[in-house]
């Protein structure tokens, strides 16, 4: 069995549990310092086997019918130690995602994005998971919240963002904090 055969195997068993819902043997592949960073986390990073559990849970209460597909190819490191996995989203929010208390829109969503996983002794130790988030909010709330190109809203955008620049420009290595 070559390095990417071991690699994609240790990958699929991981997705499998997902899929089948059973987070005791999805938690139980993952090393018990795992760092998981995922840009749909209300708080990330989620750190160890028991943050990730809650935020698992957290997805599939929110999200029960939940789908990650892979797609092709995983592209993995030369020495089996890590790999960067591309897969599609689709889910329907039927429920509460909680924490923080984000009520359900009914809305499905559908996108694209990539983990980074890093594995240790055959077990994952890290997880970086990269998506546009503009794009599932926008399907879940049926706004758009980037405004078309040389559209009214992006021009007012731009108005309100020069006077903040020229402001922190301004303020620049005083210690201004940004918010």
């Amino acid at each position: 069995m070559t390095i990417t055969e071991l690699v994609e195997g240790r990958v699929r068993t991981l997705l499998a549990a997902w899929d089948t819902r059973d987070l005791d043997a999805f938690v139980g592949l993952l090393a018990p310092d795992v760092y998981w960073h995922d840009l749909g986390m209300p708080h990330p990073p989620a750190i160890g086997r028991e943050a990730v559990r809650r935020f698992s849970e957290s997805v599939l209460r929110a999200f029960p019918d939940f789908t990650l597909t892979l797609r092709s190819p995983l592209c993995v490191a030369a020495d089996g130690l890590s790999c960067v996995v591309p897969w599609t989203i689709t889910a329907t929010n039927t429920g509460v995602l909680d924490p923080p208390g984000v009520a359900p829109t009914g809305q499905r969503v559908r996108f694209d994005g990539l983990d980074y996983i890093q594995f240790r002794d055959g077990l994952v130790t890290r997880i970086e998971t990269r998506f546009d988030p503009v794009e599932p909010l926008e399907q879940l709330l049926h706004i758009r919240l980037r405004p078309p190109p040389g559209s009214l809203r992006e021009r007012i955008f731009v108005l309100l963002q020069r006077p903040r620049a020229a402001w922190l420009r301004r303020t620049a290595g005083r210690g201004a904090a940004v918010g």
